[in-house]
């Protein structure tokens, strides 16, 4: 059966459910049932969370029972590719909040092995970003007002991989050490030159080599590009002992991203993040007061990953023509977004300060005072 097919009816009235954050169960809002999700069997659950092999996922050629036909929408803004569920025809990109209509056919994905269910609900999240947006300085009064207002935020479970491995490195450099000299320099003191005694840091290089070799577990990459990468890495931290096994179950009422970052940029991004790290490992071995590192060769080994789906409450907010979009950890409450600034209290801002400077002065020579210039205006 596909994702598309899944329908979650309630078994009193017949309506739809939706996973309830915090509780692992679904509700129905129109009679109040409420329905468990059955917890996955011990093997279901090994096998959800087990690494797959990075080689085989590059060469696609994984399992059938590790892919997944879905049905999705292409949002024609912000290029988020949205999951579709049910009987839908159109919605709104949870990202931009651009309305998208369903492209026709499916497409095949890696599935999703495990996701973290949503924890806090609208209102926590709605809390937790009102909170954030009213410590900013210089909003414009309408994104205040939005605050305020409480408009609704859209549940999405945002794609990410994560990657391991076993690294051994080797590497050559130079290590450098500290020495300094005593000098004597010429300086200009009150108008008149004077002779005084300096200490001037050397450094003396040495050749190094050696070895580092480190285990990666569980490297986070967001696997979309809809959204600023900035933002999503930021949403730290995850905890990933959270992880359940993938269940349409944990979707009702809730919106999914199907990846848009491949697996093979993916693992290009967290290679990258590796290397910046094997790289302070090297520098901490050859030790010194500074190093050069004149190369890193590297052993990969023991290459795996995983797909995960991790849940992000989303709002967007529109302001002179252009979208905002703010972001709240659906598990911690973590709180990250882009900001428009209102130029007109900025210019009253300085305005202000130019006043109260100018009040200074003007106080200054009442008194009989006198205002020091910078040296270079004398």
């Amino acid at each position: 059966m596909s994702q598309a097919e899944y329908r979650w009816p309630c078994e009193q009235c017949g309506a739809q459910l939706r996973f309830a954050p915090g509780q692992k169960r679904l509700v129905c809002d129109h009679c109040g049932h409420v329905q468990e999700i059955p917890a996955a069997a011990a093997p279901t659950r090994a096998r959800a969370l087990q690494e797959l092999d990075l080689a085989k996922g590059l060469r696609d050629d994984l399992s059938e029972r590790d892919m997944v036909e879905l049905r999705t929408t292409t949002c024609p803004n912000c290029g988020a590719l949205v999951e579709i569920h049910g009987a839908t025809h159109a919605t709104e990109c949870p990202f931009c909040a651009t309305p998208v209509v369903l492209d026709t056919g499916t497409t095949r994905h890696i599935k999703p092995q495990a996701l973290i269910p949503f924890a806090l609900t609208e209102t926590e999240a709605r809390k937790a970003m009102t909170a954030w947006l009213g410590s900013l300085w210089f909003a414009p009064n309408t994104l205040l007002e939005y605050a305020r207002k409480g408009r609704a935020m859209n549940g999405v479970y945002v794609p990410f991989w994560t990657f391991d491995a076993a690294t051994a490195s080797r590497y050559t450099g130079q290590r450098g050490e500290y020495y300094y000299e005593t000098r004597t320099v010429q300086v200009r003191v009150n108008g008149k030159m004077q002779t005084r005694q300096e200490r001037v840091r050397h450094t003396r290089w040495y050749p190094a080599s050696g070895h580092v070799a480190r285990n990666f577990d569980d490297v986070l990459v967001m696997a979309s590009h809809s959204l600023p990468a900035r933002l999503g890495n930021e949403l730290t931290p995850w905890d990933l002992g959270a992880l359940v096994p993938y269940g349409p179950e944990y979707l009702a009422g809730f919106q999914a991203e199907g990846y848009t970052v491949g697996l093979a940029e993916g693992h290009g991004e967290a290679r990258q993040r590796m290397a910046a790290v094997i790289l302070q490992d090297v520098r901490r071995d050859i030790g010194g007061d500074e190093q050069r590192v004149h190369d890193v060769d590297t052993r990969w080994s023991e290459e795996t990953f995983k797909h995960i789906l991790l849940p992000v409450w989303m709002a967007a907010y529109k302001y002179n023509g252009k979208s905002y979009r703010f972001l709240v950890n659906g598990q911690t409450g973590e709180v990250q977004g882009e900001r428009p600034w209102s130029i007109w209290k900025i210019a009253f801002a300085v305005l202000v300060v130019g006043l109260l400077a100018l009040g200074a002065y003007y106080l200054s020579e009442q008194q009989g005072g006198s205002v020091s210039l910078p040296e270079w205006m004398d």
